[in-house]
């Protein structure tokens, strides 16, 4: 059943994704229009008044903040940490094995955040998580790409617990628990990019996860003008296409019975 609701939102994704689904939307007015349906052009303008929206406006921005807003960083750092979890999601496990040296993406500061805390709380163990998560990909996984980069960093292979089976947030969740089994009372730290936060938190949660502490990075929001309209368009629907995804999968893990609510508690 876990393969069939993976398989379900890998392809239901592609139509669903915000520029595909205005991009379609607007060939199929194009094409109405070329059949003598005047119709036609309610579809078309429906489709350049979505991209005209992301130019005119800062909707990314009011999509991903309250995301990014949800768990900020604690002011003070804890004490005592006795585990640090890194999620998957900031390596390019194909370009890797293309190449043969660690490639990051737009979310690399999971992994040089992680590298930082190991560092501060040189007695926390460390987990990073991370399989294939998409249905094209070589041979390595994101934990493969992981152990290269942090291990030429300085991070004695021993220290890590790497998780390379997890496909989606909510195994990343189940498999690391099953995985580390933390005890009553202790403090774990949970990084992953601060718009990706609620979701994690809340299936983490749901998995049995009683001392995460969120430690949010990556942050692509703002709360002035100049952050709003810095971004280029291409990252705009970028940035518009990710919040979407994470609304989407609150509510998806909640009917799903995998989280307790659409929006954890602070």
């Amino acid at each position: 059943m876990t393969d069939i609701l993976f398989a379900f939102s890998k392809i239901l994704w592609f139509p669903a994704r915000p520029g595909h689904f205005a991009l379609i939307v607007g060939f199929i007015g194009l094409f109405l229009l070329w059949r003598g349906r005047r119709g036609g052009r309610w579809l078309v303008l429906a489709s350049l008044g979505f991209f005209l929206m992301l130019v005119a406006t800062p909707a990314n921005q009011w999509l991903m903040l309250p995301l990014e807003d949800r768990f900020p960083r604690p002011a003070q750092a804890p004490e005592h940490v006795d585990g640090i979890i890194v999620l998957g999601g900031a390596v390019d496990q194909n370009i890797t094995e293309a190449r043969g040296i660690p490639s990051l993406n737009g979310a690399a500061e999971r992994m040089t955040e992680g590298v930082i805390l190991a560092r501060r709380y040189p007695d926390a163990r460390l987990v990073f998580s991370g399989g294939q998560g998409s249905f094209v990909h070589g041979q390595i996984t994101e934990a493969d790409v992981a152990r290269m980069l942090w291990t030429s960093m300085g991070i004695p292979p021993e220290r890590v617990v790497y998780e390379d089976a997890a496909r989606n947030t909510h195994e990343n969740a189940v498999f690391t628990h099953r995985l580390v089994n933390p005890k009553p009372g202790e403090v774990w730290l949970l990084v992953t990019s601060a718009a990706h936060m609620p979701r994690s938190v809340a299936v983490f949660r749901g998995a049995g996860w009683r001392g995460i502490v969120p430690w949010p990075v990556n942050y692509r929001t703002g709360h002035s003008w100049t952050v709003w309209y810095d971004a280029p368009f291409p990252e705009r629907l970028g940035q518009f296409e990710w919040a979407f995804r994470e609304w989407l999968g609150l509510v998806a893990y909640y009917l799903m019975g995998r989280t307790e609510s659409v929006l954890p508690a602070r």
